[in-house]
């Protein structure tokens, strides 16, 4: 099992202990344990299905041998009035899990829509689309994959795989200089192979990272389109740039067209809306 998948299991597990407590009396009341049933997930909403793998895993979990037959593949375009797959489990299993699934499917399908709008925008150009930090507690996991199945491009998944030295790091270390130097001295001696990352406020910033060096990518945040360029053109290619902050869909081409290498955006998964699905049984024959 990959780390992904454990990760996954945990994220199940405590999501369904959270909803289920001690016991689901709705179900345990009035439906008898061995009672078996079928259920299919109907799409209300066109946009970009994600989380039909998610959905499959959530019920094994709780039923091994459930059998779940996917009609739709994550990533595909969903119209109203499909089906996106069929569940046949235990009666209890099925309304167990019913809305965890729906939560993480419209949830992932809402962030997965958005991301492939963004993407769709940048068609025309060779920079990449990277989601950020700005999740939610205890479901980056599955928002961060949503992303990635839009299209878009997952950035550092916490604060322990990339070293990103933000505006607030660099001021209380006193300064951009003094902020690189200890970032570097930390990789050589300490975490051998992490990528350092550095964000620049001003063309001032972005001279002083150059003449320093031992980073792998200039942040560029807040720029306008037209210091973008001015500043991709100081760099010349020598580290991978990102820009980020204040880019929007009204405004997005205009930074891809500086010659960026990356484009961060939070509100891929901040500003999604959650699509509408429903899980419906479906009516056992006489």
């Amino acid at each position: 099992m990959n780390l992904y998948d454990q990760q996954l299991a945990e994220l199940i597990k405590n999501a369904l202990a959270e909803d289920i407590g001690d016991g689901d009396h709705s179900t345990l009341s009035s439906i008898p344990r061995a009672a078996k049933g079928k259920a299919v997930l109907k799409i209300k909403e066109q946009g970009i299905l994600a989380g039909i793998s998610v959905a499959e895993k959530i019920f094994r979990s709780m039923q091994p041998d459930s059998s779940f037959q996917a009609y739709k593949a994550d990533g595909q375009t969903m119209e109203y009035g499909e089906t996106a797959f069929e569940v046949e489990a235990n009666v209890h299993t099925i309304l167990q899990c019913e809305r965890l699934v729906l939560n993480c499917m419209q949830r992932m399908s809402g962030i997965a829509s958005l991301t492939r709008t963004y993407v769709d925008k940048l068609k025309d150009y060779p920079c990449k689309l990277l989601d950020t930090r700005k999740t939610t507690p205890n479901f980056r996991l599955l928002e961060k994959e949503a992303v990635r199945i839009g299209g878009g491009v997952n950035h550092r998944f916490g604060l322990f795989d990339m070293i990103m030295l933000k505006d607030n790091h660099i001021d209380y270390c006193g300064g951009i200089e003094k902020a690189i130097e200890k970032a570097y001295e930390y990789v050589q001696t300490i975490k051998p192979g992490l990528q350092i990352e550095v964000e620049t406020r001003s063309l001032e910033d972005v001279k002083k990272v150059l003449a320093i060096g031992k980073i792998n990518r200039i942040m560029l945040d807040n720029f306008s389109p037209e210091l973008l360029r001015e500043a991709i053109g100081i760099i010349q290619g020598q580290y991978e740039t990102e820009a980020s902050g204040g880019i929007d869909l009204t405004n997005i081409e205009a930074y891809a067209a500086t010659g960026v290498d990356f484009i961060s955006c939070g509100a891929v998964i901040h500003q999604a809306r959650s699509l509408d699905l429903s899980l419906k049984a479906l009516p056992n024959n006489p």
